[in-house]
């Protein structure tokens, strides 16, 4: 068995992708950042797979298509400068997993951050765009400024997830301090079936 890093909440979403995402599926990354996480989809679902991958910032962008065109997966990922919020105007199609990994660019300007209000729009569209037994997974980091408030607005939208139609959970590191990143796991639940 390959041994998979969990130190943290991007490992320990990983985890759980590489449970429910498969060769040929479609995924969103929803903040492609420097594109690492857009990558590690792209390799899952593979040249017969689709991979979305959304960020406003065009130098972010550019990191992104350096490394996932290196790595030769570019083909099958589509690299959107675009808010997450407008996640439904470019995704036709209902996908396996959506993906969020929160805060602001590593090394770049910790004042560009993801915001409430436009990571709850996209987290909604995202609830519509799954298919059943998909699944939104979402790394919060509140340790900065503006972090703390949008760590509560996404549990409290975690928090009203129909329990007939999600299956919801959040993992934190409970021998970390608070501030550290944890992760938000919402699996939609097929019509009829019971959560538990």
């Amino acid at each position: 068995m390959k041994y998979v890093d969990v130190r943290g909440a991007v490992g320990l979403a990983h985890l759980f992708l590489r449970e429910r995402v498969a060769l040929g599926d479609r995924v969103v990354d929803a903040t492609c950042g420097n594109g690492h996480d857009t990558l590690f989809l792209a390799r899952l679902v593979g040249s017969l797979g689709k991979v979305w991958a959304f960020d406003v910032q065009e130098e972010a962008l550019a990191k992104a298509r350096a490394l996932i065109g290196d790595a030769g997966c570019l083909p099958w990922v589509n690299l959107l400068q675009s808010g997450h919020e407008r996640l439904a105007a470019h995704v036709d199609a209902p996908v396996q997993a959506v993906v969020f990994n929160l805060g602001y660019l590593p090394g770049s300007d910790k004042s560009r951050i993801t915001r409430p209000e436009t990571t709850l729009a996209a987290l909604k569209q995202a609830e519509e765009l799954l298919f059943p037994g998909g699944v939104i997974v979402v790394a919060v980091y509140t340790g900065h400024p503006g972090g703390g408030e949008e760590g509560i607005a996404v549990e409290r939208w975690a928090a009203s997830l129909p329990p007939q139609s999600f299956n919801v959970w959040c993992s934190r590191q409970i021998n970390r301090p608070a501030t550290v990143p944890y992760v938000i796991f919402a699996e939609k639940l097929a019509p009829g079936a019971q959560g538990m």
